[in-house]
C-alpha cells in the first residue's frame, strides 16, 4: 500500500494565547518510514487520565460547546487567564495527544518487512490518529491472534504499576498504599501485589468500591468517605507496614492522612519521641483526581518526603534488561493481570461532542473509553 494513498485524521488539542480551548479533527500527512521505523494503522487507544490532562489542559467543561461538522467541527472551552502562565511551552500550538496504542503494521523501514501484518503495541504519543509512523524500539509485538483492544493498553498503566512495585523494592519499603485503587491502574497494581506476595493498603471512595476490591481478594480495603477512615487506615497500615505510598488524588488532604497514620502507627509503643519517628516515609504523587492545592503538615516523624512519579523515569533508572523483562511479563499476563476493560469504544469525532467528553472526563470507575480511529462519524 503506497503511503500516499493513505487518509490520515489525527486529534489535535489547542490552547490559545486567549485562553481558549480548540479541539479538532486535522487531516496530516502519513510519514513514510525510515530506518528502524514501523507505519502502523491505529486500530485501538485507551483514554488514560494522563491523555485527559494533556487533551483539556486547565480547561473548564462547564463552557464546552462544539460547531461545525467533519474535519470543520471544533470543540471550544474556556481557560482561565491565571492558568496560561503554566502553559506558555503549548500556547497556539495544536498538540498531538494519546500516549499508547495499538494497530496493524502497514509499512516499514528496511529489515523490518517481516513485521507487515503484526500487531504490535506502542508507547509513542500522538496515538490518536489513523496511522502513526514509530520507531520499532518502542513496539511491542503482539501474539498471534491478539487483537488491537487487547493490546492497546498494555504499557501505560501496567509498566506504571510495575513501576511502582520496582520502587518499593528499591527503595527498601516491603508493603505499600494505593490510593484510586479501584481505578484500572489500582486494580491492575492490586493483581500483582497478590502474585507477587505483597501486601498492599487500598483507599477507594465507595462502598461499592470496597466491595469491588474484596471481590478480588483484596485483603486491605478501606473507604475515605467512611466516618472510621482514619483509624481503618492507621490499622490497615500497622498490618502490612507500609511506609510508601503511590497517590492519584495529588490534592486536599488525603496524602497527610496517609503520611500522619505511618506516623502514627510507628510512634506505637516508642517512647520520649520528641522529633518524630525515624523509619522513612515516602509518598509519590502521579495523578491530580483532585486539582485542589495538595494540604500537608511536618508531624511525619525526621524522614518523610513527598515526590512526583514518572514511570519512564524508573524505567530509565532500572535499565533496559530490568525494563524488558518488565515488558516481557505484562505480555505473558496480558490477558489475566494487565487486562483492561471499557465501558464502550468511541471514534476520533466523538471527542469533539461536549456530553460525551464530559463523561469521559469523569474517569468513574467502570468508565474507561476505548478510542478506536479507523471508526467513521456517526459508526455504531
Amino acid at each position: 500500500m503506497s503511503d500516499e494513498r493513505l487518509q490520515n485524521l489525527a486529534l489535535r488539542s489547542t490552547i490559545t494565547s486567549g485562553g481558549r480551548l480548540l479541539l479538532s479533527v486535522a487531516q496530516v500527512p502519513v510519514e513514510p518510514p525510515g530506518d528502524g521505523e514501523l507505519l502502523i494503522q491505529v486500530e485501538a487507544a485507551p483514554i488514560n487520565p494522563s491523555d485527559l490532562l494533556n487533551l483539556l489542559g486547565p480547561a473548564e467543561l462547564s463552557t464546552m460547546a462544539a460547531a461545525g461538522s467533519g474535519t470543520s467541527r471544533v470543540l471550544t472551552a474556556a481557560v482561565p487567564e491565571s492558568r496560561l502562565h503554566a502553559l506558555q511551552g503549548r500556547l497556539d500550538e495544536p498538540a498531538p495527544i494519546g500516549n499508547e496504542g495499538a494497530g496493524t503494521v502497514v509499512g516499514s523501514g528496511p529489515g523490518l518487512q517481516h513485521l507487515l501484518g503484526k500487531k504490535v503495541s506502542a508507547l509513542a504519543g500522538g496515538m490518536f490518529c489513523r496511522y502513526r509512523t514509530i520507531s520499532a524500539e518502542l513496539c511491542i509485538v503482539l501474539p498471534d491472534g491478539t487483537n488491537a483492544a487487547e493490546g492497546a493498553g498494555l504499557l501505560v498503566n501496567p509498566l506504571t504499576a510495575l513501576a511502582m512495585v520496582e520502587t518499593m523494592w528499591r527503595e527498601g519499603h516491603r508493603a505499600l498504599v494505593n490510593t484510586a485503587a479501584a481505578s484500572n491502574l489500582g486494580q491492575m497494581l492490586t493483581r500483582i501485589c497478590q502474585i507477587d506476595g505483597i501486601d498492599s493498603v487500598n483507599i477507594v471512595r465507595s462502598q461499592a468500591q470496597v466491595d469491588l476490591l474484596k471481590a478480588m481478594g483484596a485483603r486491605y480495603v478501606v473507604n475515605s468517605t467512611a466516618v472510621d477512615f482514619r483509624s481503618e487506615l492507621a490499622e490497615a497500615i500497622a498490618a502490612t507496614a507500609a511506609t510508601i505510598a503511590f497517590d492519584a488524588v495529588g490534592g486536599g488532604r488525603l496524602a497527610h492522612h496517609i503520611l500522619r497514620a505511618m506516623e502514627a502507627v510507628a510512634r506505637r509503643g516508642a517512647r520520649e519521641l520528641t522529633q518524630g519517628s525515624a523509619p522513612k516515609k515516602q509518598l509519590y504523587v502521579y495523578g491530580r483526581l483532585d486539582r485542589s492545592a495538595l494540604e500537608l503538615d511536618w508531624d511525619y516523624g525526621t524522614r518523610w518526603s513527598v515526590g512526583i512519579f514518572v514511570m519512564t523515569s524508573v524505567l530509565q533508572d532500572v535499565g533496559p534488561a530490568r525494563a524488558a523483562e518488565l515488558r516481557d511479563r505484562i505480555v505473558r499476563e496480558m490477558k489475566t493481570t494487565f487486562a483492561s476493560r471499557y465501558a464502550a469504544t468511541i471514534g476520533l469525532f466523538d471527542l469533539l461532542d461536549p456530553q460525551m467528553l464530559a463523561a469521559i472526563a469523569k474517569m468513574a470507575t467502570g468508565q474507561k473509553y476505548l478510542l478506536d480511529p479507523t471508526r467513521r462519524p456517526g459508526s455504531a
